[in-house]
């Protein structure tokens, strides 16, 4: 799959390139994004290299991980990442994303999530979108949750993170809940 590009009214989502290495090394120096996330820790430069010009790349080759750098549509720095990765062969995707601290809390996340959730389900067929985070990244979750996202419960120990497992919240996004159609019917349980 070649990467794309995607735009909403304020901002633009592109595939990272190796000029995006120092900036994704810098925003990830931040402890948040460390303790938060399952990038490495400490993060090195390398660590960003590998990202933006070995995993970002294969990820879209192989059609398994879309991964975008969020930038403000008129031009500027990177603000954040956001990612799709394929987790069955039965549709199910799983989105994940982390801030630079100093843009957080101003809808930008949220607004990436909302489109990049409507690409996934029109443009990859997906059936369901998951989102997963540690127990107590609330920021995150808001997020998800201000992105439609319906909360389904916590896993326990199903994330690996510096070593160790740990509980994950987990939340589900279905293309009727963007209005979308599905491409396969949907059977709710009867409570």
């Amino acid at each position: 799959m070649d990467p794309i590009t995607l735009t909403t009214e304020h901002l633009l989502l592109r595939t990272f390139t190796a000029a995006d290495t120092e900036a994704v090394h810098q925003a990830c120096q931040d402890p948040e994004i460390q303790r938060w996330t399952t990038v490495p820790s400490p993060y090195a430069r390398e660590h960003a290299a590998e990202f933006t010009e070995q995993l970002v790349p294969e990820g879209w080759a192989n059609g398994t991980m879309c991964t975008f750098a969020v930038l403000p549509r008129a031009g500027g720095p990177l603000m954040a990442s956001i990612a799709v990765t394929l987790r069955t062969y039965s549709g199910t995707w799983e989105i994940g994303f982390w801030t630079a601290k100093e843009y957080r809390g101003r809808g930008i996340m949220a607004e990436s999530v909302t489109a990049l959730a409507h690409w996934t389900f029109t443009r990859l067929g997906a059936t369901r979108l998951e989102w997963r985070a540690e127990v107590g990244n609330t920021g995150s979750r808001a997020v998800a949750e201000k992105a439609g996202f319906t909360v389904e419960g916590t896993l326990r120990a199903a994330l690996m993170n510096k070593d160790t497992l740990r509980d994950t919240w987990v939340a589900s996004l279905l293309p009727s809940d963007l209005g979308l159609t599905s491409p396969y019917a949907y059977l709710p349980a009867q409570r």
